[in-house]
């Protein structure tokens, strides 16, 4: 059950955030023009909203994915499996931080008193600064999350839930994207040296393949266990 759940939530919340960010928060951010970012929320409140609950429901997938993996992993190697849990537990806390920071930018656009303390185009500033703010909280978090990944595929070596070559690609992806995130917050104009995209990008691709493998494979774990 663990391995299914653990599958079915990885594919999901991939799901979730790619429709949030890609197919709705790009449609309304524009980069570098807080004033017209300001009227795509206003004129489009309904569709901003729901980016903020495919977010939240984004998180609530974290945590059920994180508590299927240490159901999965923890009778393998259980300090690891916390490890990666409470790691996990760190970054979807950063995301929520994100949630709550971009809600906070649609109250500022809405809210009448804060005219009287700034001007119509520093709260559009403000508000941008704030639905921007996901980027500062994604990578802060982004490290810990590639430790979560690394240390579940550590565990899965050990294991055959998942393929060796799968848990290898898991630890090499996981790592880099850990080492990348902390390098872009150490280094300045590291995004110029490597390009963004390539951080979490190859982590991305294997939690997708490892969450089909363990969905699909799932009623064999279940019979090895009871096997075991």
């Amino acid at each position: 059950m663990a391995a299914r759940i653990a599958g079915l939530a990885y594919l999901v919340t991939f799901a979730v955030v790619v429709v949030a960010n890609f197919a709705i928060f790009s449609r309304l951010s524009v980069v570098g023009d807080a004033a017209a970012t300001a009227r795509n929320v206003l004129s489009h409140e309904g569709l901003f909203r729901t980016y903020l609950a495919l977010d939240l429901l984004y998180c609530i997938g974290g945590v059920v994915l994180l508590t299927a993996l240490y159901a999965l992993l923890a009778p393998v190697h259980r300090s690891l499996a916390l490890a990666a849990a409470v790691s996990r537990l760190i970054f979807v806390l950063t995301w929520t931080l994100t949630t709550v920071l971009q809600y906070l930018a649609l109250r500022i656009l809405h809210d009448p008193h804060f005219l009287d303390v700034f001007t119509p185009p520093q709260l559009q500033a403000l508000a941008k600064l704030f639905l921007g703010g996901g980027g500062e909280t994604y990578y802060v978090g982004l490290p810990f999350y590639g430790l979560a990944s690394t240390l579940c595929s550590v565990v899965w070596l050990r294991t055959r839930q998942i393929p060796p070559w799968l848990a290898i690609w898991g630890v090499i992806g996981s790592g880099w994207c850990v080492l990348s995130a902390l390098a872009f917050i150490a280094v300045p104009n590291f995004e110029r040296m490597v390009n963004p995209w390539l951080y979490d990008s190859p982590m991305g691709l294997f939690e997708l393949v490892a969450g089909a493998w363990l969905l699909i494979t799932a009623g064999e774990l279940g019979r090895a266990s009871a096997g075991r």
